[in-house]
């Protein structure tokens, strides 16, 4: 198939899983109580860190007839912490029955959760292990809450796309943790601008300019596996950067705005704050991308994690067309011509309960999210390499940076800081 044909074929099933989204998301009610007669609805937990006890929390928000049955984490100690904490909670305890032998630790406790009968799973540990987890979930035939991001390189990619295509073909409904896709705002005036309220697209840009978010020291006994999981976001299989881990929240919008994944970028970026010590791994701490979409059209995009007195956070998204002289000037910061809604961390689990309960669209979003994740690989792969990257080159790629046999005693030794020309 051609790159042309190709782009078009992808713009269309864009186009298809906008609509689908925001026709879900046209009533934004969170579930009714009235399920409380009903048998709950049970659910299991894979990664019992920050994101995944917030999003169990999220979960019984969105619908107070939700079971928590079961938990599973890296380490057993965590998991049990973690159910420890839920049981202490006045507003969730009774949601709880996680019995002591539904508890599970080590590198295959996933395996140990998807045993169970569950409604869905709320898959949420570190970004590298997505491709394996959310194949396991598919093969288990689980509904799914799946983080993003999805895959840290081309082959997790192409291994996570191949297990969304598979849900698909099950019919299993998942949402992903991109939440700008249940927020009211945003939904209410991406459709207005599909409807042409700016005119034609001409450009965007996209900033997560921040603070960084975590880095810790090793801590005496710690296995090479040991500490990169504890340290997760510092190493680049795991993680997938900065580009990957955070800055994805902005290129969604970018794609879905658009319609489209971008079909090239040329980038550059660098490791200009962060020092050549163990705890800051081998990530960079600034990118800057020129996406080119279908059309021509380009998309500016900047990242940074610097932690200095001075630096100016801003996250954002904008875009810019033809229409200068209607109201909005032909600009938008693709959220201001909505309003209202629920709290979008919950309204993505409401939104996926109605999808499985049958309250409400079918909502199959593990496509979608892999496409906006792997705009920013490529991204980085552009950055890192200092190359054009071209979509379908790119993506067919055999770059495999996830570590082969691991175990929690392996030795893994971490890639050098990437150098453009010599990554």
């Amino acid at each position: 198939m051609s790159e042309g044909k190709q782009n078009q074929l992808s713009r269309r099933e864009f186009g298809k899983r906008t609509v689908i989204g925001a026709t879900a998301m046209a009533g934004f009610g969170i579930l009714k109580h009235a399920h409380a007669a009903e048998t709950p609805m049970k659910i299991g937990l894979i990664g019992a860190g920050g994101r995944g006890t917030g999003a169990v929390g999220d979960a019984i928000k969105a619908n107070s007839n939700i079971q928590l049955v079961a938990v599973g984490d890296f380490w057993e100690e965590r998991a049990k912490n973690a159910v420890r904490g839920f049981k202490q909670n006045e507003n969730l305890k009774e949601n709880i029955q996680v019995p002591e032998d539904a508890i599970y630790g080590g590198l295959d406790a996933y395996k140990k959760v998807l045993e169970h009968e569950v409604d869905y799973i709320i898959l949420a540990t570190p970004p590298g292990f997505r491709p394996l987890h959310f194949e396991a979930v598919v093969e288990a035939k689980k509904h799914c809450f799946c983080e993003k991001p999805v895959a840290t390189d081309p082959v997790g990619t192409r291994r996570f796309m191949a297990a969304a295509k598979k849900s698909e073909e099950l019919k299993l409904s998942v949402v992903a943790g991109t939440q700008r896709r249940h927020e009211k705002p945003y939904i209410e005036t991406i459709q207005k601008i599909h409807d042409g309220v700016l005119g034609e697209l001409l450009a965007g840009r996209a900033y997560w300019d921040g603070g960084l978010p975590h880095a810790r020291d090793r801590k005496d006994g710690m296995s090479d596996l040991e500490y990169q999981l504890y340290n997760w976001y510092n190493f680049c299989w795991i993680c997938g950067d900065n580009i990957v881990e955070q800055h994805v929240h902005n290129l969604d919008v970018m794609n879905w705005v658009f319609n489209a994944h971008p079909v090239a970028v040329v980038a550059s970026g660098g490791r200009a704050w962060k020092p050549k010590i163990e705890k800051y791994g081998n990530i960079w701490d600034h990118f800057a991308c020129d996406f080119e979409y279908p059309n021509g059209v380009h998309v500016s995009s900047f990242c940074r994690h610097w932690n200095v007195s001075w630096g100016r956070n801003t996250v954002f998204e904008w875009v810019i067309g033809t229409n200068r002289g209607g109201e909005h000037k032909g600009i938008s910061n693709c959220a201001d011509m909505g309003s209202g809604g629920q709290n979008e961390y919950v309204q993505e689990h409401a939104d996926l309960q109605a999808s499985i309960r049958g309250d409400g669209p079918y909502l199959n979003e593990a496509m979608q999210v892999a496409e906006s994740c792997f705009t920013a690989i490529m991204g980085r792969m552009s950055a890192y390499t200092g190359k054009r990257m071209v979509w379908d080159e790119a993506l067919n790629m055999d770059l495999d940076i996830f570590p082969k046999n691991l175990s929690w005693d392996a030795k893994i030794p971490v890639d050098p800081i990437p150098v453009p020309g010599e990554a």
